[in-house]
C-alpha cells in the first residue's frame, strides 16, 4: 500500500485563505464559480468545434491544424493523469479535514496536478495556433477554471500551477508537429476516413 504525499506545507494556508473567502462570498459568485468548475470544460470543447468549422473553410491545411487541438487536449490529459499515480497527492479538503463547496472527492482521487487545469490550458495554447480570437477566448476561461477549482476547494493553488504548466508545455511541443509537417498531416488524414472532416462543404 502507497502512502499518498499532502501538499499542505507548499500552500496550505493560502488555499485555506480562498476556502474562507469562498464560504463568506455572496451564492451568486460561489454557484457561478462552482458550475464552471463542474461544466466549463465543455466550452472548451465547443472552441475546439469551432475553430475546426472555421478552419475548414480556409483549406485543408488549417482544418489539419484545428484537428490537432483535440489530440493535444487529450495528450495533456494523459500527460496529467500519469503525473497524479506518480505523485499521488491527497486532495487538501482531505488533508486539512476543511468544509468545501464542492464535495471532497474519494481516496484516491488525486489532487496533483489539476486534469482541469492541464486540459484547460492546453486547450487555450493550442486554440492559438488555429485562431488568436478563440485561443484568447479559451485563455480567458481558462484563467477562470484554474481560479474555480481552488475556490470550490478540490485543490491547493500549487496544483493548478502544475497543471497549467502540463497543458501549456504539451501544448507548445505538440502543436508544432503539424505546422512543421502539415502537408504530412494532411496526407496523413486524407488517408483516413477523417477525410472528410478536411474539406468544406
Amino acid at each position: 500500500m502507497m502512502l499518498a504525499l499532502t501538499g499542505a506545507s507548499i500552500d496550505g494556508s493560502l488555499y485555506v485563505d480562498v476556502v474562507d473567502l469562498a464560504r463568506s462570498s455572496p451564492a451568486w459568485l460561489d454557484d457561478g464559480l462552482s458550475a464552471w468548475s463542474t461544466y466549463g470544460l465543455v466550452v472548451f470543447a465547443a472552441l475546439m468545434v469551432v475553430g475546426w468549422w472555421r478552419a475548414r473553410r480556409v483549406g485543408t491545411v488549417a482544418a489539419a491544424q484545428a484537428l490537432a487541438v483535440p489530440v493535444i487536449v487529450v495528450l495533456a490529459y494523459g500527460v496529467d493523469a500519469l503525473l497524479k499515480q506518480v505523485v499521488r497527492e491527497e486532495r487538501p479538503c482531505r488533508s486539512l479535514h476543511i468544509r468545501t463547496l464542492e464535495a471532497c472527492p474519494a481516496p484516491g482521487d488525486w489532487s496533483f496536478p489539476s486534469n482541469h487545469a492541464a486540459i484547460a490550458v492546453a486547450a487555450a495554447v493550442a486554440l492559438l495556433f488555429v485562431s488568436r480570437r478563440l485561443g484568447t477566448i479559451a485563455t480567458v476561461a481558462a484563467c477562470v477554471m484554474a481560479v474555480s477549482r481552488v475556490w470550490v476547494g478540490a485543490h491547493y493553488p500549487h496544483d493548478i500551477a502544475a497543471g497549467v504548466l502540463v497543458g501549456a508545455v504539451v501544448a507548445m511541443f505538440g502543436m508544432q508537429l503539424p505546422r512543421r509537417f502539415p502537408d504530412a498531416l494532411v496526407r496523413r488524414i486524407t488517408a483516413t476516413p477523417l477525410r472528410p472532416l478536411l474539406l468544406a462543404s
